[in-house]
């Protein structure tokens, strides 16, 4: 029998870890934690103790089963998203007003928790690392906290029974269910096993914009919850930190308590939206990645403040996104993105990059000289390694430049890889030249690897990548417009910027041809 910690219970050891992280919730965009956990391992952060609440219990259980961050990521990469849920037994369906949930948990336990690797022998034996999972018992309308050695698939599973999508989980005679309505991250719970320092993971949304649409209005219920709850425990964390700057002893600690907490800069994509392939589970990882590792560039050294603007994100506008794979012959050692390509074919070493381009706001976009968006991927390069999650992105599309018909389209990242940074600085060369051309520039992506974090850092590589036919056709099929509340708001994103891109390339192609 699992060995359940009730609220308000001391746990706090003369031992305990000194860092804690503490996984929220946040639905199938969990998979952001995964690239956030990899950024953190990689800068040397190690944790003593993991709390998970909701589907943050996911990346918990596949730490305590033993999984590598970069295994946990490739994990995530090739899940099926669909099998998260099931369908129920047909007459649930026929008596909605006495159905327990819309969907079963026989995805979960025979897809899921396989497919992401989860153990459940292996994570009641781990010792190196203390695990907590969150849960709600339903009789006693209280978060109740159960220790690593005795979770099993009943329990693991009624920790993401979200109430009306999912039916509870009697275990021990009584009904639980996910305590994402009453706490979505328990960082009181590390605080009484004595960490002095919390790094949180952030998924849920907090924007000012009230929001329309039915889905809409559940998700902004449950960032009420989940917002709320998190205020409340940091409320508590300064008041600790008040009385021990006054001479007190709280809890029997001297020193203040630390958080640091990774968040999007924007709201993230929908679960509706993961579902339906308008993003990948492979994006969010990589945005997770890019967040964390711009978080400990600019890392503040007494933590975030600890107020109710801790999970505040920019405020989303109407924008668009898409993805892209390109891919093509490269070497390193070369200087010359030709040459590199020649060597590479001979090599038989090729450089993949996927792509995810957000543009936030596409009026701006459209205004923007400079037409910048953001960019997050990876890169898949033999000699280096495979799926390097990019630091940070810049993408152009189809700028200006001195010459006159010339314009560039800009891809670069940064990422790391053997402990070395790298940077892949990309252009695709946009102008009209004899004979018809439109379709290899704007496919044919000129790209050298520099060592170091910019693009002022000496070549070490070269090569060219291509978007295929295939690539292209996939490409369009993810274009989507983002934060729209009607059919007429996405008319409105695409129409902005299928007409740009059509006019920009009539002024490189039509204009500058001679008559």
């Amino acid at each position: 029998m699992a060995k359940a910690i009730h609220p308000g219970a001391q746990t706090q050891s003369a031992v305990g870890p000194r860092r804690s992280l503490v996984l929220a919730a946040g639905g199938l965009r969990v998979a952001y934690q995964a690239g956030v956990i990899r950024a953190l391992h990689e800068a040397g952060l190690h944790f003593g103790h993991v709390d998970g609440t909701s589907a943050g219990v996911f990346n918990l259980a596949m730490l305590l089963s033993g999984q590598t961050p970069t295994e946990m990521c490739d994990r995530w990469r090739g899940i099926d998203v669909t099998d998260f849920a099931s369908a129920m037994p047909i007459r649930e369906y026929l008596r909605p007003l006495s159905t327990r949930g819309l969907a079963s948990a026989d995805g979960l336990r025979t897809k899921v928790f396989p497919q992401l690797g989860i153990d459940f022998a292996k994570m009641r034996k781990a010792r190196s690392l203390q695990g907590t999972f969150n849960v709600c018992n339903f009789a006693h309308k209280q978060n109740e906290v159960f220790e690593h050695t005795g979770i099993d698939a009943d329990l693991l599973t009624a920790c993401v029974s979200l109430p009306m999508i999912m039916p509870p989980v009697e275990y021990n005679g009584v009904p639980y269910v996910d305590s994402v309505w009453i706490k979505d991250a328990n960082c009181m719970e590390a605080v009484r096993r004595g960490a002095d320092e919390l790094w949180v993971v952030w998924c849920i949304g907090n924007a000012r914009k009230y929001r329309r649409g039915l889905f809409a209005q559940y998700a902004q219920m449950v960032e009420l919850s989940a917002n709320s709850a998190l205020f409340d425990e940091l409320a508590q964390i300064r008041e600790l930190n008040r009385r021990i700057a006054a001479g007190e002893a709280p809890m029997g600690r001297t020193a203040p308590i630390r958080v640091h907490l990774i968040k999007p800069e924007y709201p993230l994509p929908s679960d509706p939206e993961l579902y339906f392939g308008k993003t990948t589970t492979a994006a969010l990882i990589d945005q997770g990645y890019a967040d964390a590792s711009r978080y400990l560039r600019e890392l503040p050294a007494h933590g975030i403040e600890l107020g109710p603007d801790a999970t505040r994100m920019r405020e989303p506008q109407l924008g668009l996104a898409f993805r892209e794979t390109m891919r093509g012959p490269f070497s390193l050692h070369e200087l010359d993105p030709e040459a590199g390509a020649r060597r590479g074919r001979d090599l038989g070493h090729e450089l993949v990059l996927d792509a995810c381009i957000e543009i936030r706001d596409i009026e701006r976009f459209v205004e923007d000289p400079l037409h910048a968006g953001q960019l997050t991927g990876h890169v898949d390069f033999a000699p280096l390694g495979r799926n390097l999650p990019s630091k940070i992105g810049v993408f152009n599309l189809l700028s200006p430049t001195s010459e006159r018909g010339l314009k560039y389209m800009v891809y670069e990242l940064g990422f790391e890889a053997s402990g070395r940074d790298y940077y892949l600085a990309g252009r695709k060369e946009v102008r009209d030249e004899r004979g018809f051309d439109l379709w290899s520039d704007t496919t044919t992506l000129f790209s050298r690897l520099h060592l170091g974090k910019d693009s002022r850092g000496p070549v070490v590589g070269a090569g060219v990548l291509r978007l295929g036919p295939l690539a292209l056709l996939r490409m369009l099929s993810t274009v989507s417009a983002r934060n729209s509340e009607s059919l007429l708001d996405r008319g409105k994103a695409l129409g902005l910027f299928g007409s740009f891109f059509a006019g920009s390339l009539y002024e490189s192609y039509l204009q500058q041809a001679p008559a």
